[in-house]
């Protein structure tokens, strides 16, 4: 077994879906086209991580539109925490809803991802941030 891991930094504009597939696949092309088992990491309790259909970017739209109804922005009868302004809670609530982890699994160095899933890094924030993941590759050789 080998074991490999890397810090991704992912520059955001704010609240979106940035699309991490092609750094993701980029690092794994760098290791000796392991099979194993990936894990992603996010290193943020603002920001979450997603696999999602990266064909249309109406679908991107779309969740981010049902997150916004599912968790406003700024209620100051549902939120007591706002110590970084109206969508530091809500930001909170929605990498709650989700997930921060991911395992993806690995087949000679490439992810086994379906024909339209992409890796998103979701940022819950409204202002651009630098969000880091860290990668972790367990696999062998072969």
């Amino acid at each position: 077994m080998q074991q490999r891991w890397h810090r991704l930094e992912v520059a955001t504009r704010g609240r979106s879906l940035v699309e991490v597939t092609t750094p993701v696949r980029r690092w794994l092309a760098e290791a000796p086209r392991l099979t194993g088992l990936l894990t992603v990491w996010c290193r943020h309790t603002s920001a979450s991580l997603l696999v999602q259909e990266n064909a249309d970017p109406d679908v991107r739209r779309d969740l981010e539109s049902f997150l916004a109804r599912l968790v406003p922005d700024g209620d100051r009868h549902a939120y007591v925490h706002d110590a970084e302004g109206p969508d530091d809670m809500p930001a909170h609530i929605r990498a709650a809803l989700t997930q921060t982890q991911l395992s993806i699994p690995v087949l000679a160095g490439e992810p086994v991802l379906g024909t339209w899933q992409g890796l998103y890094l979701w940022e819950h924030r409204t202002v651009p941030h630098r969000r880091e993941l860290v990668l972790h590759l367990l696999g062998e050789a072969g």
